[in-house]
């Protein structure tokens, strides 16, 4: 079992110099430096990922597109989806690729589960599943045995923006929320606290660490 996760709660913050904040901090690290959880939301943007084809984005419009360095077609962030990302050692964690991905999707699941939602994984398609609509997104990059990047949770946001793209690659997906599967108020400072506490778990830490201060772009 790790010792702790190291808790950073970002508030609202644009993509692009999050992510070079992300890159740089991957770069830095060594093998003592402890891992990071970092929770945000995003103003509206459409990442696409490494492989992302040009054929998904129907009408992007007013919101800008960036190219990012993970896994993965195309999706979006916007204000009222909690983005997690994950900067951990994943050598150190003795975790292979899949497995991670499996761990994480699984934190979802549970967090879901604690809403009284059942939500499920696809071995074809990473990301978590209600009732066939997709809810929560993942792509991660692993460079020298540590990953970034991380998960998106739509939890009560503007969906429109997603019938702009083909999400993730895939014509017509479904995308729910949060929001639309209960029947009472969500506040994203609950969520946020409870996917931090299923990653600690699933990720086998020992404890989280609230950090404090930002991040160095």
């Amino acid at each position: 079992m790790s010792a702790a996760l190291g808790v950073r709660q970002l508030g609202l913050l644009p993509y692009e110099s999050t992510l070079l904040a992300m890159q740089r901090f991957t770069d830095a690290r060594d093998e003592l430096t402890p891992d990071e959880l970092w929770l945000l939301q995003h103003t509206p943007v459409f990442t696409q990922g490494q492989a992302g084809k040009a054929e998904h984005l129907l009408n992007p419009g007013d919101i800008p597109v960036v190219k990012a360095d993970r896994g993965g077609q195309v999706t979006y962030h916007g204000p009222g989806q909690l983005v997690a990302y994950l900067l951990l050692d994943v050598r150190r964690l003795g975790f292979g690729v899949r497995e991670l991905v499996s761990r994480i999707e699984l934190s979802l699941i549970e967090l879901l589960a604690s809403y009284g939602i059942t939500a499920l994984a696809k071995a074809d398609a990473p990301g978590v599943y209600v009732d066939g609509a997709k809810i929560a997104s993942l792509g991660l990059r692993i460079r020298n045995g540590r990953c970034f990047h991380g998960l998106a949770l739509n939890v009560d946001m503007d969906l429109e923006p997603f019938r702009r793209i083909n999400p993730c690659g895939y014509a017509g997906m479904a995308i729910t929320q949060l929001a639309d599967q209960v029947t009472r108020p969500i506040e994203l400072s609950e969520v946020s606290k409870r996917l931090r506490e299923q990653l600690v778990k699933h990720l086998d830490y020992a404890q989280q660490k609230t950090l404090t201060g930002g991040i160095a772009w």
